[in-house]
């Protein structure tokens, strides 16, 4: 991860800071890096150009994948199979 070196300030509703504080606390992290961590997980690290090309390069492959509904039928218990 490359280091951190642009401040944004943010105002947050108290209600907010304190479920975010105490979130933080609970993981071990600064609020800064829970709330960088979920701004990653909803914007990305990658541009969109990157995500077509990975997804290209996917559709590529030649893989062993049968159906969607062969697979289900694969991985869904049938009616006499107890569900674990």
């Amino acid at each position: 991860m490359e280091p951190a070196s642009h401040k944004t300030t943010i105002l947050l509703t108290p209600s907010l800071h304190e479920r975010l504080s105490r979130l933080a606390r609970v993981r071990g992290v600064s609020m800064g890096q829970l709330i960088r961590t979920a701004v990653e997980a909803q914007y990305g690290r990658v541009d969109p150009e990157e995500r077509v090309a990975a997804v290209a390069a996917l559709g590529a492959l030649s893989l062993p994948v049968d159906t969607p509904q062969a697979m289900k039928s694969e991985s869904a218990p049938s009616d006499e199979e107890p569900v674990p």
